[in-house]
């Protein structure tokens, strides 16, 4: 029976039948990324669908970066970067509201572990990246938006440091929200003496023990790091609120 049999004909399910088909291929080691497909008519027939709806499946496909369709030579495998998923990922998770903690949990999650690695395996080049992030972060401390991208590329480089390709691809998928998160952060809170004191010399504090590769520290630190933002944070809600209700 093909492996198809049933489809509704509908381009969705067509699509995920032959994702699920190239899954199992990978799985058992028939492909890999960089390898052919097979013939359109043969793999039509295999899973138990018209080449139309094949070709619509594979374009789709082709869009989230699992094949790369190369008329007159066939279809090929790919890799898929996980940043180019970041966006449907976003579109997925704006979904539901608020989504804000949920992110911000699983990044927590993710840095701790990532941090952890990068005391074991950070190279020179990436304590040199981090050292040239701190730096940013200090260099626009009273811009919001710029200060937030350098503190969302310290936090990137910190995820990077830690060699795992499995965390990068988390990560990344949870790019765009993050960095929203950040500059909505930046701009809500004041940037009074003690805000700038803390960004700085926190992400200081996280590198310095990178670099002494403290990897039993370093889960309280980054911790201690977000408990102090959430804490700014909420208490620039609650002036906000305050100025609402003076009104």
């Amino acid at each position: 029976m093909p492996v198809g049999a049933g489809a509704t004909g509908r381009s969705g399910n067509n699509a995920d039948i032959v994702f699920r088909y190239l899954r199992g291929r990978i799985e058992d080691g028939t492909l890999s990324a960089g390898d052919r497909l097979p013939p359109e008519r043969d793999l039509a027939a295999l899973l138990g669908m018209s080449r139309p709806l094949l070709r619509e499946a594979l374009r789709a496909l082709e869009m989230i970066g699992v094949v790369a369709i190369r008329h007159g030579s066939g279809t090929v495998l790919c890799r898929p970067d996980a940043s180019s998923l970041a966006e449907f990922f976003t579109f997925a998770l704006l979904q539901d509201v608020p989504v804000t903690e949920d992110v911000m949990e699983a990044r927590i999650a993710v840095e701790c572990q990532a941090g952890r690695l990068a005391c074991e395996r950070a190279t020179i080049s990436d304590i040199t990246a981090l050292r040239a992030a701190v730096e940013e972060i200090e260099r626009t401390i009273d811009d919001p938006e710029a200060g937030a991208h350098a503190d969302h590329a310290f936090h990137s480089g910190l995820v990077s440091a830690a060699h795992s390709p499995v965390l990068t691809a988390l990560y990344s998928t949870l790019a765009d929200l993050l960095q929203r998160n950040h500059v909505d952060r930046r701009r809500s809170i004041p940037a009074t003496e003690a805000f700038r004191a803390y960004v700085v010399d926190d992400h200081r504090r996280i590198l310095t023990t990178l670099v002494e590769r403290k990897a039993k520290n370093v889960d309280a630190v980054l911790r201690r790091h977000f408990a102090i933002g959430n804490e700014f944070r909420d208490a620039a809600a609650r002036q906000e609120i305050l100025g609402l209700w003076s009104v």
